[in-house]
């Protein structure tokens, strides 16, 4: 039996009719929840990927690690080997193992951020890492235009202790948490860790000053005397260091109390042992900066509170690392 189309319009239900669309600010509600709950879905995404601990990513990093690891130590030998009995072609390959060593773990901290999110240095591991990265960096850029290979006897130790003692440490990525959660990180972290090397590298050629001047001053001239530059250099070299590290570590003091500030409403926290000794280790540097501009101290009295101020800084980094996590 046919049913006509009256009877099935009649009989069949009635279709849906099409939602009318939504005027005035109930739309724009729409709009913003949208786009509120697509905010929250890529946070979650990013934060998500910011933790994994098995990753390609990690495992790739600690091997290009422990192979820095591996160049350093073979670059300090060489140097030291340069700076006691050995000739020429030794500091060259030397060099080109610490330059080596500095693009492994160029790339280890390239794929650690990457599995982090953030700038690593917020565990003791990193911290050390990171420093020791800065200053065979900030030295491989002076030796491009000042061909001082010996420093590098002085360089390359320093950053293979810095980096044997990471290895001792928790090498896993932990997340950001509690007031480290926050924009001034990466601020704070480049100009304090800029200004430290700088000062690391000012302490290596005042070192160095205090052998070559012992040497002068005992009249016993030694295979070393031959490998150093000569005083006027090396106090030169140590005051541009300086004169560079200081205003960095200003800088970094300055942002770590503004941040310290947005989250606890106070600028300094007088309990915190490395924030009283980087305010000390800045005064000292402040009284050698002014000596040196007012007075025209130079020389061994220099030197040696170079030398003293960074001994300061490493005492306190190693030992309370950076972040201390």
């Amino acid at each position: 039996m046919k049913v006509s189309q009256f009877q099935k319009g009649v009989s069949s239900p009635a279709a849906p009719r099409p939602a009318l669309p939504l005027k005035g600010p109930s739309k724009q509600g729409r709009v913003v929840c949208e786009l509120a709950d697509s905010k929250r879905l890529l946070a979650f995404r990013f934060r998500a990927h910011r933790l994994p601990q098995d990753s390609n990513q990690m495992e790739l990093s600690l091997i290009l690690f422990y192979i820095t690891l591996a160049l350093y130590a073979a670059a300090t030998v060489g140097y030291m080997a340069h700076l006691t009995w050995l000739d020429r072609p030794v500091w060259k390959i030397s060099r080109w193992l610490l330059f080596t060593g500095f693009l492994s773990q160029s790339a280890g901290l390239v794929l650690r951020a990457l599995e982090a999110g953030y700038t690593p240095v917020t565990t003791r591991f990193e911290a050390m890492t990171f420093f020791a990265w800065l200053l065979v960096g900030i030295y491989l850029l002076v030796q491009i235009r000042n061909s001082m290979p010996v420093v590098g006897a002085f360089v390359a130790p320093l950053a293979l202790v810095l980096v044997l003692l990471a290895s001792f440490r928790d090498m896993k990525v932990a997340p950001l948490a509690g007031l480290l959660d926050s924009p001034w990180l990466p601020f704070h972290v480049w100009f304090a860790f800029l200004g430290d090397a700088l000062l690391g590298l000012s302490a290596c050629f005042a070192a160095m000053y205090l052998i070559q001047e012992r040497q002068l001053k005992k009249k016993k001239i030694h295979r070393l005397y031959y490998r150093l530059p000569p005083l006027e250099v090396l106090d030169r070299w140590s005051y541009r260091c300086v004169s560079l590290g200081f205003p960095a570590l200003t800088i970094g003091m300055l942002t770590g109390a503004l941040w310290l500030n947005t989250v606890q409403g106070a600028y300094l926290d007088w309990k915190d042992g490395r924030q009283t000794a980087t305010l000390l280790t800045w005064f000292l540097y402040a009284g050698l900066l002014h000596g040196r501009l007012t007075v025209g101290w130079r020389g061994r009295r220099v030197a040696w509170l170079n030398v003293i101020g960074f001994l300061v800084i490493l005492v306190t980094f190693v030992h309370l690392a950076h972040f201390a996590r």
